[in-house]
């Protein structure tokens, strides 16, 4: 359940930063691309923190972990890079 919290959190982060890009986009034309880099460094750091955690308080060892950091990066960044090129 973690998990798929933890994924809809980073689909709505990585949504609302290209939306604000989207808005900005008029006089800044290169808002959605700082967006999308901006979410995706922001989205690593705390995937790599709840690795963290994960790895230091749950007990688990980093090669549990570590799936679980691809799985929660991947899906919003690959989204987020899907959106961009298709409708931005």
């Amino acid at each position: 359940m973690r998990t798929a919290l933890f994924l809809t959190s980073g689909l709505l982060l990585i949504a609302s930063l290209l939306i604000v890009g989207k808005l900005f986009s008029e006089h800044f034309p290169s808002a959605p691309t700082w967006a999308l880099t901006l979410g995706t460094i922001l989205w690593l750091a705390l995937t790599g923190a709840n690795m963290w955690i994960g790895v230091t308080k749950a007990g688990y060892s980093v090669t549990e972990e570590l799936p679980i950091l691809l799985l929660l990066f991947a899906v919003p960044t690959a989204a987020s890079v899907l959106v961009r090129w298709r409708f931005l």
